[in-house]
């Protein structure tokens, strides 16, 4: 029996290489399986927790779902939709408000976080924290279980997210009867964190990104912001360095097998990243084309979008019709 895959992706930045290799190339990947149906989704609304200029919000919402497409995803094999586009999402949110105990919403992850800053900084508890935040997720939770989602691909730091969704799902299931399906995560094993610039996670939070889409000389001149160390060129350098674990994305086995002898060999850093820009922008540029051609027709995205939100809406009424007759709202 298909099992059915839901991931999302928010619009809260330019896509880096990071999301490609991290979240978007599998996802794809998990499409071509023809033992799954797969529902990806841009959640708009879940980036109002922290963006809040409608100017960016439009940018980096055509930027990502560019993005989807360009990379591979075949709006024939995947149900691609907006968020907000889903009516039924935000009604879904509401009624699992009322099964989700606020204890839950304390040990979320994101929460904790800005809890455990504030009281190192002596401030209140709770500053900087919009209800948005707080019932993220509740939300994320709805997202999922709207469409009796089988697996969700998360990383291990988003395993949580998951766990709570199926919390909610039990306790409305133990007041109401089994109505919502609990999901479970699907974890890529093969899928590591990926190295920024400075050695760290890859991440916007750390400025240490590689933007997956622009022109040609930004993209060299980032990768030339890669850290190094001091090793001349002739002095041999270390293979588990950011510039070889960067040079692997990109590059054949056979590429990569030589690139790392010639730096243990003594490759100088200036060269290896000129290498290591031109197997990226080898790689990148095929799918630059397609994100910037989606980019001048934005009337073609909404188009695929507006589809997929059809197709989105006809499972999200089922699921939803059963949830107001469990709870004695139907009609």
């Amino acid at each position: 029996m298909r099992k059915r895959i839901l991931t999302g992706i928010k619009p809260t930045g330019y896509a880096h290489i990071g999301n490609y290799f991290g979240a978007i190339k599998p996802a794809i990947e998990l499409s071509k399986n023809p033992d799954y149906d797969c529902y990806y989704f841009i959640a708009d609304y879940h980036a109002l927790t922290t963006l809040n200029n409608k100017e960016e919000m439009k940018e980096y919402f055509y930027n990502i779902a560019c993005t989807w497409l360009a990379c591979g995803l075949d709006p024939k094999k995947v149900v691609f939709y907006r968020q907000s586009d889903i009516k039924e999402d935000f009604e879904l949110n509401w009624i699992l408000c009322n099964v989700t105990p606020k204890g839950l919403m304390n040990r979320a992850h994101a929460y904790k976080a800005i809890v455990e800053r504030n009281e190192e900084q002596g401030i209140d508890r709770d500053d900087g924290v919009n209800m948005g935040l707080y019932n993220y997720p509740i939300l994320m939770a709805a997202d999922i279980l709207l469409f009796d989602t089988d697996l969700v691909p998360v990383g291990l730091d988003q395993k949580q997210h998951i766990e709570i969704a199926r919390d909610i799902a039990h306790n409305f299931n133990g007041k109401y009867g089994k109505c919502l399906k609990e999901p479970c995560d699907y974890i890529d094993k093969n899928n590591h964190t990926l190295v920024g610039l400075d050695g760290r996670k890859m991440s916007k939070s750390y400025n240490n990104t590689i933007r997956l889409f622009t022109d040609e000389a930004t993209l060299k001149k980032s990768i030339f912001r890669v850290v190094t160390d001091s090793r001349l060129p002739g002095e041999p350098k270390d293979a588990d360095c950011t510039v070889n674990k960067l040079f692997k994305l990109f590059a054949t086995k056979e590429e990569a097998d030589k690139f790392e002898q010639d730096l243990l060999n003594g490759l100088g850093w200036g060269d290896a990243k000129k290498q290591l820009f031109e197997v990226a922008n080898r790689f990148i540029s095929p799918m630059r084309e397609k994100f910037d051609y989606y980019m001048e027709h934005k009337e073609e995205v909404d188009k695929i979008l507006k589809e997929g939100a059809l197709k989105a809406e006809k499972v999200a009424k089922e699921v939803l019709a059963r949830v107001r007759k469990a709870i004695g709202t139907d009609r």
